[in-house]
């Protein structure tokens, strides 16, 4: 595979980003990418859903003195709007001309796990996803800051429950487990205590806010500090601790470039992390700048997000639709906004299960022959499946030199969609597209997507 390419499928979703890779150069390609400004406007499909407490506290009134009926539409109408955002989000990932933006907004999306599934009000879930996209590039401590003090945060993992003589220990658990240190870096104690500091941190009208009646003001040590600690400096001390910066360097390998990353690949951009005082922008330019001169290619598995919006780029399908992609991707275990747990998508061989294989290699013939991604589900309810309706055609173009004779454009094919091939391989494609193959004939087009669909069928092409 074409180095340029394969780094624009890492830093993106698609071969589009490869030729101003190849022109610009990668650092050049970064900065572009860092400077990306991102949208703060909220988006009309949240138009009338609550956008604070106050109007929470009406819906829910409403709610109770509303018949059955009415109450069902209401809760309905918000469950659609759930069902927008995933598709207002994944039109940005598929539409923006840099897209590391939101790749670095869907790492820490499934960083920072809160989803709509158990917080329920969509602008929470909205603030949430837009704290992340503005801080993508930002500070690592600042961000953990941030994000804890999010509505959808204290009430997805339950600080609204966490009270003086009452604690609850979840936030507390997840900052220092699955945010920041990792297992075995933290006692019991420290968990104890980190809930007392959390307690009364709830829900506000904007953020989080502590509430005096339910603060725990009493001293207590955590990780080696004493007082009467509150989330920032709660904060500030976790990011004293040695072990700080390596469960995030190994999740970002992860996320962008190998499943299992060696541990002198952690420490050593973790101490450099550390080194830049956990700046993610001059984190991420070291990462990719060194790991792009190495022989990489086909350490990861293709997330359903990559492997989906790669496909419908490289088959130009005009507009693509992102409800039926949202779809796609929950029945591949990525389902936006709803991780099945705090720990998030697992990742890795969980993404090539062989029903997943399966419904990729189905959803490469329907597309290949000219059919959407329709299921017969309902649009509006992604837990609703209905009666087959008849599949709405889609123009697919594939983009392939037609001059070129069969060989040429099985080397062109191979160098866009594919990290290695063999003489095995080789053969199997020259019976698909054969020596005599000549582009101006009827039926040349139908030929080449035939090739392009059996290379994608390939394990080769699910890897990158």
């Amino acid at each position: 595979m074409n180095n340029h390419t394969l780094w624009s499928l890492r830093l993106g979703y698609s071969a589009k980003q490869a030729e101003t890779i190849k022109r610009a150069g990668l650092k050049n390609f970064l900065e572009q990418s860092f400077a990306t400004k991102f949208d703060s406007k909220i988006p009309d499909f949240l138009e009338n859903s609550p956008k604070s407490f106050t109007e929470l506290k009406e819906l829910r009134k409403k709610l109770k003195s509303s018949n059955p009926e009415e109450a069902k539409e209401m809760l309905k109408k918000e469950v659609q709007t759930s069902f927008e955002m995933k598709a207002w989000w994944i039109g940005k990932m598929a539409e923006t001309e840099f897209p590391l933006r939101e790749k670095m907004t869907c790492f820490w999306h499934n960083h920072f796990v809160s989803t709509y599934q158990k917080v329920k009000v969509n602008y929470w879930v909205f603030q949430h996803n837009q704290i992340l996209r503005q801080n993508a590039f930002g500070n690592f401590k600042s961000l953990t800051k941030e994000i804890i003090k999010s509505n959808a945060m204290v009430r997805y993992l339950d600080n609204v429950d966490n009270r003086k003589d009452k604690l609850n220990e979840n936030l507390s658990r997840e900052l220092l487990e699955l945010f920041t240190l990792g297992i075995g870096n933290y006692s019991e104690e420290d968990i104890k205590n980190g809930a007392k500091g959390l307690a009364g941190l709830g829900i506000g009208e904007e953020n989080a806010v502590y509430r005096k009646f339910f603060e725990d003001n009493e001293s207590f040590n955590y990780l080696g500090k004493k007082g009467n600690l509150k989330l920032d400096e709660m904060v500030n001390a976790i990011f004293e601790q040695p072990k700080i910066p390596y469960l995030i360097t190994r999740k970002i390998l992860k996320w962008f470039i190998y499943d299992n990353p060696k541990d002198e690949l952690v420490h050593y951009y973790g101490d450099y992390f550390k080194k830049v005082d956990f700046e993610i922008k001059p984190l991420l330019t070291k990462i990719f700048t060194e790991e792009f001169t190495k022989n990489n290619a086909g350490s990861k598995i293709k997330n359903p997000l990559e492997y989906i919006l790669q496909l419908s780029a490289e088959l130009h399908i005009p507009n693509p639709n992102g409800k039926l992609i949202a779809h796609f991707i929950k029945d591949q275990g990525m389902d936006l906004f709803n991780q099945p747990n705090v720990k998030g998508w697992d990742g890795g061989n969980s993404w090539l299960t062989s029903q997943v294989f399966l419904q990729r290699n189905n959803v490469a013939d329907l597309l290949c022959n000219g059919k959407n991604l329709n299921r017969g589900r309902k649009e509006n309810d992604d837990n609703t499946m209905m009666k087959q309706r008849p599949n709405r055609p889609v123009n697919v173009k594939l983009q392939w030199s037609k001059e070129g004779n069969n060989k040429q454009i099985i080397a062109e094919l191979k160098d866009r969609l594919l990290f290695q091939t063999d003489e095995n391989d080789q053969q199997d494609f020259e019976k698909l597209l054969k020596y005599d193959f000549d582009s101006k004939t009827e039926g040349s087009e139908n030929a080449v997507i035939r090739l392009f669909n059996f290379m994608i069928k390939t394990p080769e092409f699910q890897l990158i």
